[in-house]
């Protein structure tokens, strides 16, 4: 049995990339930059250094440390890598969308890795295929793949091409044999930032990458930003595309990011904090102690309990030893996955008011089964406390998301959803309330919680995003 349905009842995580230009061990650094990354997607991961003319790939199905050995390091050389963990949006796993992709063409050999959704990708390779195009994956990156591959200018100006046409979300980087290319999209809706190891530049979809391999934190790459390096370390920078407001994901700092990394000057932990403590502002409630829902909602609990003054306890231990597929008793063990992976502690939440914290509730099948071993557990009234606004609209922008009719929140009402799940009362952050925990000023993607989508998309887009799975 695998855990992939029980193990949260989130948003699942969407990629993470990363690349160095001027390291000696470009790889090995390459390896270690993904392991920062592995959070946002552990189905497949890939590296792609470049070498005397000539780029070097090894791509596999499984997690950064399954998939790469001393002995597949060693044959990647090069003083440039990129590199990208992959989480599929819909459909199977499958190694040929693993990234990241590489083509021969005109140009050379050239690598792509990309975190986001292209949401024109469709109406693009329709063209491509009429102009006899072959697709080898079912990704919307290889759509700008071709593209570039059909310009007759440089690398950078057939990047720009090809994303002049493009729409939607995207942190991607492109590697040849003598130079590596990063872009964010004009809104920002993907975070990407870069850093500094010696005289080594690097970049990645997370700071806290750079923490893993002691590289410094230097800054955001800007939404619309283009960095240009060649192989020898020397970095240009352009900004091509017309100028956009600024919509970054807020589900960065709700749940995909690690806590320890900061994405567009915000500190994700602190900003969780806060979620939690302005909820407590807007939606108290009398009770004896505050759990969070391992590990996601730690932070807000945290923050929750401090503005409260409530009790913190961990009612909720969580198992770190569980695999990604288990074998379950023959005899049927009643929410035998969640329990697996979350037991909760009877002498802490017996003949307790217990609020519970959690960072978002999606279709709301496992916090219903959490709710009922924690009452099974003794406690005497339970409270569910979210910190992000209700999710009523499903993500265009790379993230794997269930469609509208599948979010609890779009189907029903406050008072449903707490009879849905068990508890005693339920409450989410507002919008305003998320936004002012995040940043003061920022501009930010909030179209999963009111359908205010930055970048238009059509009837197509959303069956290219259920059919692509290589985000």
């Amino acid at each position: 049995m695998s855990l992939s349905h029980d193990d949260h009842d989130h948003f699942r995580d969407e990629c993470g990339v990363f690349a160095i230009v001027n390291h000696p061990e470009a790889a090995n650094l390459t390896y270690l930059g993904l392991h920062g990354l592995q959070h946002r997607g552990q189905e497949s991961a890939g590296i792609v250094t470049a070498e005397k003319g000539q780029l070097y790939a090894y791509r596999r199905l499984g997690l950064v440390s399954e998939i790469f050995t001393p002995q597949t390091l060693d044959k990647l050389p090069g003083r440039m890598a990129i590199g990208h963990v992959r989480y599929s949006t819909s459909g199977e796993s499958s190694l040929s969308n693993a990234q990241p992709l590489t083509v021969h063409c005109s140009k050379g050999s050239i690598a792509v890795a990309h975190n986001g959704n292209l949401t024109n990708a469709l109406h693009l390779r329709e063209e491509l295929e009429n102009q006899g195009a072959i697709f080898q994956t079912t990704t919307d990156t290889e759509v700008l793949v071709h593209q570039i591959a059909r310009s007759g200018s440089s690398l950078s100006a057939s990047v720009c091409d090809a994303l002049y046409r493009a729409k939607g979300a995207y942190s991607i980087l492109f590697l040849s044999k003598d130079e590596m290319i990063c872009v964010r999209d004009p809104h920002g809706i993907r975070p990407l930032c870069i850093g500094k190891l010696d005289n080594a530049w690097v970049v990645s979809s997370e700071s806290v990458a750079f923490d893993l391999i002691g590289a410094e934190f230097v800054r955001d790459v800007d939404p619309g930003e283009m960095l240009a390096f060649s192989s020898d370390g020397a970095m240009s920078s352009s900004k091509p595309f017309a100028v956009a407001e600024q919509r970054s994901c807020l589900f960065e700092y709700v749940y995909f990011a690690r806590p320890d990394s900061t994405i567009d000057k915000v500190s994700v932990y602190f900003s969780r904090k806060r979620m939690g403590a302005i909820l407590a502002e807007e939606s108290p409630v009398e009770a004896d102690i505050v759990i969070p829902v391992p590990d996601s909602g730690m932070a807000a609990a945290l923050g929750y309990s401090e503005r409260a003054g409530i009790p913190f306890e961990q009612g909720l231990i969580r198992s770190h030893y569980v695999g990604r597929t288990f074998i379950e008793p023959k005899q049927s063990i009643r929410n035998f996955g969640v329990k697996l992976k979350l037991n909760p502690s009877r002498l802490v939440l017996k003949d307790k008011r217990v609020i519970v914290v959690d960072d978002s509730l999606v279709r709301g099948t496992t916090s219903r089964k959490i709710i009922e071993n924690i009452r099974k557990s003794g406690a005497r009234e339970v409270h569910f406390r979210v910190s992000s606004p209700p999710i009523r609209h499903s993500c265009k922008y790379g993230i794997d998301t269930p469609t509208d009719e599948e979010l609890i929140a779009n189907e029903m009402s406050l008072e449903e959803i707490a009879q849905h799940i068990g508890v005693d009362s339920i409450a989410y952050l507002s919008i305003p309330g998320l936004k002012r925990a995040v940043s003061e000023t920022g501009g930010f993607c909030t179209a999963c919680f009111d359908g205010d989508y930055p970048v238009q998309y059509d009837d197509k887009g959303k069956k290219l995003q259920l059919r692509f799975e290589g985000l």
